[in-house]
């Protein structure tokens, strides 16, 4: 990819000013806005409902790129679509027709992903090539946002390289990788150069504390670019 999308995670804004962030993020030209949908079974937080989405999806323009971390994907999966995302990727480990539900998600006009967990295998996603368009990779366990408690795993550049090599030695190098869990000022530059074309923003970049949004996504934007020119000059 030419460019890297930063993807603002929505359950990292203040609940209380949700709607006033969505617009400050839209006025800055976010690439679009990150929503996990969570369902307290496949991981423990419940913290963005249907509802939520729906509305927010009514206020702003932005791309809705959604996160399913959910054990029954048929409610959601139709939700979602009828909320009118622009992209929806679900969990390999939680589904047993992945096809399936690629199938549903493309026909209806929206752009498909697999998500896979740290410690899952490359290896789910090849026969799942000719229907995705992105491949999400968390890079710590799903959840909650912003728990002090866990960093990013420690194979984190490797597995994001092992992907972009997967996807380039099948052909499938239109696939993008989106890269979610802790995407920090720290570690962003070198994510990118290993192949990351999409990162999840949240508390340890675009809604750091210690920097306004603004100034934060422009620090993210330096950084991505300094990683995607190592990732062109070898």
């Amino acid at each position: 990819m030419s460019q890297i999308e930063i993807l603002p995670s929505l359950i990292c804004a203040d609940p209380n000013r949700r709607l006033e962030a969505v617009r400050e993020l839209e006025s800055l030209g976010v690439d679009g806005l990150h929503v996990d949908i969570l369902d307290g079974h496949f991981s423990p937080s419940l913290p963005l409902g249907i509802e939520a989405v729906r509305q927010l999806r009514r206020e702003t323009g932005l791309p809705f790129d959604a996160h399913l971390m959910v054990a029954d994907h048929a409610y959601f999966i139709d939700a979602l679509l009828d909320c009118g995302v622009q992209r929806l990727c679900f969990h390999a480990e939680a589904e047993p027709h992945i096809d399936r539900w690629l199938q549903t998600i493309q026909a209806a006009g929206v752009a498909p992903g697999v998500a896979l967990k740290p410690a899952t295998p490359l290896s789910v996603l090849e026969y799942c090539l000719e229907r995705i368009d992105f491949a999400l990779l968390m890079l710590i366990n799903p959840g909650f946002a912003g728990h002090k408690g866990e960093a990013q795993v420690p194979y984190a550049r490797r597995k994001v390289a092992a992907c972009r090599r997967f996807l380039d030695e099948r052909g499938a190098g239109h696939v993008a990788i989106e890269i979610d869990g802790r995407v920090g000022f720290d570690n962003l530059a070198d994510l990118v150069a290993a192949g990351a074309d999409r990162l999840v923003a949240g508390t340890r970049s675009l809604f750091h504390p210690k920097g306004s949004l603004a100034d934060n996504l422009a620090r993210m934007r330096r950084l991505a670019a300094e990683g995607l020119k190592r990732r062109k000059d070898g």
